[in-house]
């Protein structure tokens, strides 16, 4: 005669292996969340550092008043007319490759002790993530900065065009940390100089940057 459990039994393993389940698939879920929630946060901790630490850079390579004239000069005919314009790529070269570099050095320093992080934020929950005391957070950030000019031409007056030159910086970062990884970029434009130019401007000038597609200078660091 064959032994038969009693259909109780079979049903309890059912029910336990539905709750067990459903266990698993709530941390699973709370897991994602608060890891959506974390790396959101320290994204956006991150980008207030790369703020500071490009600012600071660009301030300390500019301490030096840049003119005009440094970087940019400006060819006439014997009328009065503009015939060409062309950059300092010394100059040029200079101001981008220190500002990179400073930039990259700045966000190490800066993120080395890592961010701070709501309380909140562990609850996995969007609107409680800026609630609580901080916790400071590890991550490894892995920085790369690039510098590169650019320059637009704008109608002054008769016969008269401001030319502007600045320097764009375009800091991309990656975050890893243990609930997630996350990269973004972040680019800061800068107004290096900019000088109002009489006399006609040539039409090629008036369409296009002098400084081409950008100087893309920066030292590549990971």
């Amino acid at each position: 005669m064959k032994y038969r459990r009693p259909k109780n039994k079979a049903r309890r393993r059912v029910v336990l292996a539905l709750a067990a389940l459903s266990v698993v698939a709530f941390a699973v879920a709370l897991h994602a969340n608060i890891t959506r929630v974390l790396v959101s946060v320290a994204e956006a901790s991150m980008r207030s550092v790369t703020t500071v630490a490009v600012n600071d850079a660009v301030y300390y390579t500019l301490s030096d008043r840049v003119r005009y004239e440094d970087l940019v000069e400006v060819h006439y005919d014997d009328g009065g007319n503009i015939t060409a314009i062309t950059s300092n790529s010394f100059q040029i070269n200079r101001i981008a490759r220190d500002t990179a570099y400073m930039s990259q050095e700045n966000l190490q320093k800066m993120s080395a002790d890592g961010v701070e992080v709501p309380l909140g934020a562990f609850t996995g929950i969007e609107a409680l993530a800026g609630f609580g005391p901080h916790i400071r957070m590890k991550i490894i950030p892995i920085s790369n900065v690039e510098c590169r000019f650019a320059s637009t031409f704008e109608e002054a007056g008769i016969n008269q065009t401001k030319h502007s030159v600045y320097l764009e910086i375009i800091a991309d970062i990656s975050i890893i940390m243990p609930s997630g990884t996350r990269n973004f970029a972040s680019l800061t434009e800068v107004l290096i100089c900019e000088s109002v130019l009489l006399g006609k401007v040539p039409e090629a000038y008036l369409q296009s940057d002098i400084f081409g597609n950008g100087y893309d200078l920066a030292p590549k660091k990971q």
